[in-house]
């Protein structure tokens, strides 16, 4: 009889660094609620500096403006909430830091944020990675027609975010001229 294959491997069995494939997923949370404590203390040391800090540059002062309205509205649970956001998941804690939200209340909204949202990809990356893994070995070119398929869309996903910024700068401009 033919057995079921699985994606993920079994938790207890060697998986990186012959670490047990839950212990490595605790290790990660833990080191992204690391990394979000330091985003927090970095902000909260620069504060307005933020600004003129290189990343808050290369994020621009309007972005950083958006995302401070955010956690003026939303506080804590803005926290929490950005760790389902991509553009957001790397700034909020920073500027969470530089207007001094409640330290307490940011810990908790950050452990919760940890706890349900690695599991997710450390399951779900786990488990594509494998899944295409296994797919190589009975087909390389299976394989790299997903390979190619998933880069494709990845691509398509981003022209298409580009085109629409780009007109709604362009409609903004165009406001701005009819106005003036």
């Amino acid at each position: 009889m033919r057995r079921a294959m699985t994606a993920v491997p079994a938790p207890d069995t060697p998986y990186w660094l012959d670490l047990p494939y839950w212990l490595v997923g605790v290790v990660l949370i833990l080191a992204l609620f690391g990394a979000f404590q330091v985003y927090y203390w970095v902000g909260r040391r620069l504060g307005e500096k933020l600004y003129d800090s290189r990343v808050g540059r290369k994020v621009g002062r309007a972005r950083i403006e958006a995302v401070e309205r955010v956690v003026e509205k939303w506080g804590a649970l803005a926290v929490y909430g950005c760790f389902w956001v991509p553009g957001l998941r790397h700034t909020l804690p920073w500027v969470a830091g530089a207007l001094r939200v409640s330290y307490p209340w940011y810990v908790v909204a950050s452990a919760l944020g940890c706890l349900t949202w690695a599991p997710l990809w450390w399951f779900g990356g786990a488990a594509a990675v494998w899944a295409w893994l296994r797919l190589a070995a009975r087909s390389p070119v299976a394989a790299v027609a997903v390979a190619v398929l998933a880069a494709a869309a990845v691509a398509g996903f981003v022209a298409w975010r580009r085109r629409r910024r780009r007109a709604a700068a362009g409609d903004a401009a165009g406001n701005d001229a009819v106005a003036a």
